[in-house]
């Protein structure tokens, strides 16, 4: 199809990091195994997490340089502290009570960034320690399978515009990837992940999780639509950036986590 020969690099590129993903995985289960240590792939997100930062505070348009410090900070602590998600509300005060003391109204664009992407890094690392690798892979599963299936049905039958923020984006695509993502993370959840084959809540994760996905990569159009720029940068070919690639992921991974904490006991 010429859809697909037309976005060769694009797919090369999200089937590498998808198999590199797995082989991290891989060898992050036998670490932890060894040692009990969740370094490598604290390492592995570490990465993704840290050119992800640099790419939102430019398109937040974030001026001071000190921002990254606090960012490094952040996951420094996360590979020690029992439970990272919490790091992003400790931040959130921190800014909080910062800017009422100081009054310096200029800087409210500074807690941007720990919004998006840092709070979806932080649920991300944590979904790994809480649950481990196969609910990392079931994630990947879900949002892999709504960007591949809102791809193939939007351009095979898409004709309804979903959002003006997102133009290429139709109502068909969403619900086509909706439909496949739910599917294919319903099946795996069922064979592969530790609920006793809850198969009920197995479908209402998968579903809301792939739900998550779409607005996830609606935010970050949002984003690039309001700093004026195509991609958030232009590490990955066929991408752009790094935000362009886990936009989906870093919603998905927010709602999965709080899904299995309200629905799994």
């Amino acid at each position: 199809m010429k859809f697909i020969t037309d976005n060769k690099e694009r797919w090369l590129t999200g089937v590498t990091l998808i198999v590199v993903t797995l082989a991290v995985g891989y060898i992050d289960t036998i670490i932890k195994e060894k040692f009990d240590s969740n370094i490598l792939m604290w390492l592995y997100l570490g990465a993704f997490y840290i050119v992800g930062f640099n790419e939102s505070v430019k398109l937040f348009d974030v001026k001071q340089k000190s921002i990254y410090i606090y960012a490094v900070i952040i996951w420094l602590i996360a590979y020690f502290y029992p439970n990272p998600d919490d790091l992003f509300f400790l931040m959130a005060i921190f800014f909080g009570a910062k800017l009422a003391y100081s009054q310096e109204h200029d800087k409210k664009r500074l807690i941007l960034p720990f919004l998006y992407p840092v709070a979806g890094f932080l649920f991300m690392l944590m979904l790994h320690i809480d649950y481990g690798i196969k609910y990392l892979i079931w994630l990947l599963v879900i949002v892999a399978f709504t960007d591949v299936g809102a791809f193939f049905v939007g351009k095979s039958i898409g004709k309804t515009k979903f959002s003006p923020t997102s133009p290429n984006k139709t109502l068909e695509g969403v619900i086509g990837g909706v439909f496949f993502a739910t599917i294919a993370g319903t099946f795996y959840g069922y064979y592969y992940v530790e609920l006793d084959s809850h198969l009920v809540i197995i479908f209402f994760i998968s579903i809301l999780t792939a739900i998550a996905s779409i607005f996830g990569d609606l935010f970050e159009s949002y984003l690039k639509r309001e700093a004026g720029v195509k991609d958030s940068g232009t590490l990955l070919p066929g991408h752009g950036g790094v935000l362009d690639r886990l936009d989906g992921y870093l919603f998905g991974a927010i709602i999965m986590l709080i899904s299995l904490r309200a629905l799994v006991s």
